[in-house]
This record gives C-alpha cells, sequence and structure tokens, in this order.
C-alpha cells in the first residue's frame, strides 16, 4: 500500500494525465474511478491504509463530475467511523477554460476533505503572474487552494499544456515532501 492514495475521475483523459503526473514525481498510487462512479477492487482499503488522499475531478458545470460525486457520497461510511481523520489531504481538477469555475471544484474538495477531519495541502507554489509570465511556466493558473490545470476542449490528451504537467509534477512533490515531513 502507497502512503499517498490519489483517487480520480476523468472523463477524457485529461485529468488521468494530471493525475499520472502528481503520481510520477509523489509516488502514490493510482485509483480510478470508472465510468460508474466505482473503485476498483480494494480501493477503499487502499484509502483507508494511505496517510494523504489526493482527490481529483474534472470540472464540469462548476463541480465535480457526478463519478466523482457518486464516490463522494459513499465515502460516508468513512466519514461514519471518522477513518480518515487526520490524514492529509489535496485536491486537482481539469476544465476547458482558463477558468471555468475550478475553484468551485477545488472548494468541494476542501469541504469533503474538511467533514472527513483530514487536514487540508494546497500547492505551496508562487503564481507566474508577470508580464514575461507564459502557459509553460509553472502555476500559470495561478492556483494555492490545489491544483489547477486547463485544457482546451478540442485538446487530446498528447497536447495538454506542457507547464500544466510540470506544475503537476511539482504538486507531487510537495505532496512528497509534506508526507515524508509528518513521518519524520
Amino acid at each position: 500500500m502507497s502512503a499517498i492514495v490519489i483517487v480520480f475521475h476523468s472523463g477524457y483523459g485529461h485529468t488521468a494525465k494530471v493525475a499520472e503526473a502528481i503520481a510520477a514525481t509523489s509516488g502514490g498510487q493510482l485509483l480510478a474511478i470508472d465510468a460508474e462512479g466505482n473503485l476498483p477492487q480494494g480501493g477503499w482499503e487502499a484509502l483507508a491504509a494511505a496517510k494523504m488522499i489526493v482527490f481529483g475531478s474534472p470540472t464540469y458545470m462548476g463541480s465535480v463530475s457526478w463519478q466523482f460525486k457518486k464516490f463522494a457520497d459513499a465515502s460516508s461510511k468513512a466519514w461514519f467511523t471518522q477513518q480518515w481523520t487526520d490524514k492529509l489531504a489535496a485536491g486537482f481538477t481539469n476544465s476547458a477554460s482558463m477558468n471555468g469555475d475550478k475553484h468551485s471544484t477545488l472548494h468541494y474538495l476542501m469541504t469533503l476533505a474538511m467533514q472527513q477531519s483530514m487536514v487540508w495541502v494546497g500547492t505551496g507554489m508562487m503564481p507566474s503572474n508577470n508580464k514575461a509570465a507564459t502557459r509553460d511556466d509553472i502555476n500559470y493558473v495561478a492556483s494555492s487552494a490545489g491544483l489547477m490545470t486547463s485544457t482546451p476542449s478540442d485538446a487530446s490528451v498528447d497536447e495538454m499544456v506542457p507547464g500544466d504537467i510540470a506544475t503537476a509534477r511539482k504538486f507531487g512533490e510537495r505532496l512528497a515532501t509534506t508526507v515524508a515531513r509528518l513521518k519524520a
């Protein structure tokens, strides 16, 4: 079992690519929610054993996908026994627009973590917000609460913005460092 479990839903593959980038640098275990909103066998046990749970969902209509919401509702069993109390939590989302109301999705993920009595970890990254900044810079989308990425609606998974994938990798590094600090 991994110390970090990344539980996510991806409708078109973009959110999955972000999850993979986070996993590559955090050492996290990927736990994909399927098209019917279910976890694979052993998923709940992996979440129970994790030190950190990273939540991920595309932003659809200003919130998480219905598949992620089904998972969140099913997590009420963990809530009832306070199984995730004091676990670390973090979150990420992708949408087609630069803003796309992604902050609403991150707030949903934070609220889920707070209801589960978890401890939230933000990006810890400064935004790229000067005139010289480009889409390929780290944290160009400028989120502190959690990782936000933007993929044009007509872009394939292979056409995702390299700066967003680099930001996801940096986020993964932060998550791994945070878990390691708490183990010490």
